[in-house]
């Protein structure tokens, strides 16, 4: 049975303090829930409405009401299910693939779409700046529907991680050479700015290698969106190598 501790918990993980405090945060959606259930991020607790109760009859579960799950829902429409996870310990970083880092990304839909993308092009690890939306923040985990169980994230000082990786640094900048005329070698590391500024200058000083994506339009748009933009870096980096 659902109580009032349940609903307490949950309605404080919204906030990243709480997240922090009890190392754990929630996903809704029976896609994305499954999708966690089936990863080796741990469960905490299940709560299903009755019309959903027999997609989970090998789980635990406990039996919420559809108003009581609107009233903790990060949603605007409650979909019925809501897991609660254990926040994973974050995993030694590898250096035998390319890397994606983020510089100060703040959008929680950004950042949610950049995980899929990396959960699409095999790209298994970001390495975000201490400042960038927090990816158990509740828009981020529906944002990326799932992939947050394959896609590990971890929160670094960039430029020391950068400093101590080795490894080549491509940024993202639009005076950069065209992506489409690079050589590129089988590992790296991908920086992307912040959605309004960009990469920082502190970061800037360490990139190696800067790139762009050619415009074709006769308009020039100011900028492209940062999670399209890697969706297009990505794919030519596994192009390269296909």
């Amino acid at each position: 049975m659902v109580g009032k501790n349940h609903l307490k918990l949950i309605k404080s993980l919204h906030q990243k303090k709480y997240r922090n405090q009890h190392q754990l945060f929630f996903v809704e959606g029976l896609k994305a829930v499954k999708e966690l259930l089936n990863s080796n991020i741990d469960c905490h607790t299940l709560f299903v409405t009755q019309a959903h109760i027999d997609q989970f009859k090998s789980y635990d579960v406990l039996l919420i009401t559809e108003s009581e799950l609107q009233k903790i829902s990060a949603l605007k429409s409650a979909n019925g299910v809501l897991g609660v996870f254990h926040i994973p310990k974050p995993d030694p970083i590898q250096k035998n693939d390319w890397i994606l880092a983020l510089d100060n990304i703040r959008d929680p839909g950004n950042l949610g779409t950049i995980v899929r993308l990396c959960d699409w092009f095999g790209i298994r690890q970001i390495i975000c700046s201490e400042h960038s939306v927090d990816s158990f923040n509740p828009k981020v985990v529906q944002a990326t529907m799932g992939s947050l169980a394959r896609v590990k994230i971890s929160y670094q000082d960039l430029k020391d991680f950068i400093a101590q990786s080795g490894l080549p640094v491509y940024g993202a900048f639009m005076d950069g050479e065209s992506i489409y005329s690079k050589a590129l070698p089988k590992t790296g590391i991908l920086v992307m700015g912040n959605e309004a500024k960009g990469i920082s200058n502190e970061i800037f000083q360490m990139v190696t290698e800067k790139i762009s994506i050619p415009h074709y339009g006769n308009m020039v748009t100011e900028s492209l969106n940062v999670a399209t933009a890697t969706a297009i870096l990505l794919s030519e980096i596994r192009r390269e190598h296909l």
